[in-house]
């Protein structure tokens, strides 16, 4: 791949990221960029720890995580068990 399609790959994402998170709401645009943000340095998030780190409930996470699963394109957000309230497996 030359440095120019490099270049135009990356822009293309960045766009597909942009135009995947403008339909969210607040809340999802904050699950998101919270996920973002911790991706690098853990794997598995709880809904009620996402939760208490935004002021949001546990529930309100879980209601949200859908839209922001399929708006994440910079990461993966799988469901990945339910232990004690319900895990994502987050990656990039």
């Amino acid at each position: 791949m030359s440095a120019t399609s490099t270049v135009e790959s990356i822009g293309t994402e960045e766009t597909a990221a942009v135009e995947a998170s403008a339909d969210l709401s607040d809340k999802q645009h904050r699950i998101l960029a919270y996920l973002r943000e911790h991706a690098a340095e853990q794997t598995y998030f709880k809904s009620r720890l996402i939760a208490e780190e935004l002021g949001l409930s546990a529930k309100e996470v879980g209601a949200n995580m859908s839209a922001v699963v399929d708006a994440a394109v910079d990461i993966d957000v799988e469901k990945w068990g339910y232990s004690s309230g319900t895990t994502w497996m987050v990656t990039q």
